[in-house]
């Protein structure tokens, strides 16, 4: 199944467009399309947050790294500050993902 993406108000996706999406092209219900959406993205953000990675087959991998304490600069000042430890999530696109990227969109 083929999701029609033909035109985008704004540059980016957002949950309320594919709620949208899910409504018109599948027919699930407004209410059942946005709770689908919510509980897709809150799934994500919780094995996240618990440490886990989360990978989406065909589409890519989200992990989470510790980043280590370093020295930082105020950029308008110059002054030293110390950037504190911290955890940030990070993406690596799929082969697949990255094929289709590189076609155009046309595989």
């Amino acid at each position: 199944m083929e999701l029609l993406i033909e035109s985008l108000e704004t540059p980016a996706l957002t949950k309320a467009q594919l709620a949208d999406m899910l409504f018109e092209q599948i027919g699930l219900n407004k209410r059942e399309s946005k709770d689908m959406i919510d509980a897709f993205f809150d799934l994500i953000a919780q094995r996240l947050v618990e440490g886990e990675d989360v990978k989406i087959s065909g589409f890519g991998n989200f992990q989470i790294r510790t980043k280590a304490p370093r020295p930082g600069r105020n950029p308008r000042t110059g002054e030293a500050i110390p950037i504190e430890a911290r955890r940030v999530v990070t993406f690596h696109a799929s082969h697949k993902l990255k094929d289709v990227i590189q076609s155009g969109g046309t595989e």
